[in-house]
């Protein structure tokens, strides 16, 4: 018997086995949650259909934040199969290459509203679409957040403050869902080499000094996200709604 038998989890976000989302379908398949996947492009879903195999996942869709009908069909395809919607996952975030690279002083009106919109609207639209099929369910859902949300980190220009965008919607959608039964938070995780870590420039650095700083003076893994996604995400977390939850080896307490 698993703490999540019999309950559907739409997860966003996987990209390939490096993924933070992967290490949490890992864990809510475990548990025995039955999962849908998402991928955008056939590029990624030769990645992601392999993976779902390996998890025995039933259904893989399509799904372009930045496009209302394919959100909206995403939706519409559980509440047909599954009738409810007991967890969600969105760990999608995406700026333009552009202005990751430019001084953030120069980050363009289009590529700053571009990150905003992937990166953090795209979490307040699912919410929306979410509610009607987890009324009643105790329904949860996180996202995925980091430090460069609170303090600046070099090179993340424009994600930085998506991210802020996106914390501040964690609190805000909390608030309003929680009429409904439903818990929002989300997990700021430390440096992991993942598909998106690679857009950002000396990401060496970034892991290297969150080495040196951390208190277990060591990178966290896949699965150490994936063990506190599952813990938001059961029962055991009944009590907790609007949260960031550092996952990052406690680098983010450390002054000097």
């Amino acid at each position: 018997m698993g703490m999540l038998d019999g309950q559907i989890a739409l997860i966003f976000g996987i990209a390939n086995d490096r993924s933070i989302c992967w290490g949490i379908a890992q864990r809510l398949a475990a548990e025995g949650a039955e999962l849908v996947l998402t991928y955008q492009g056939e590029m990624l879903e030769k990645r992601v259909r392999p993976l779902a195999d390996q998890l025995g996942v039933k259904l893989v869709l399509e799904c372009d934040a930045t496009d209302d009908a394919e959100v909206e069909a995403v939706f519409q395809a559980i509440g047909e199969r599954f009738g409810h919607l007991d967890i969600l996952v969105h760990g999608i975030a995406h700026a333009r290459k552009d202005d990751l690279k430019a001084r953030f002083s120069d980050s363009s009106r289009e590529g700053f509203a571009y990150a905003m919109n992937v990166s953090a609207y795209s979490l307040i639209h699912f919410c929306r679409l979410a509610r009607p099929l987890m009324e009643g369910r105790n329904g949860r859902i996180i996202t995925l957040t980091y430090y460069g949300a609170e303090k600046v980190v070099p090179n993340y220009h424009v994600m930085g403050a998506a991210k802020a965008a996106l914390e501040a919607s964690v609190r805000y959608l909390a608030y309003d869902l929680a009429p409904d039964g439903i818990r929002v938070n989300a997990i700021s995780a430390g440096p992991i080499k993942t598909l998106a870590a690679s857009g950002i420039s000396d990401f060496y650095t970034i892991g290297k000094t969150s080495i040196d700083r951390a208190p277990m003076k060591r990178l966290v893994t896949q699965d150490e996200v994936g063990k506190t996604a599952l813990y938001l995400l059961s029962d055991l977390s009944s009590g907790t709604t609007g949260e960031v939850i550092h996952v990052d080896a406690g680098y983010h307490v450390t002054g000097m």
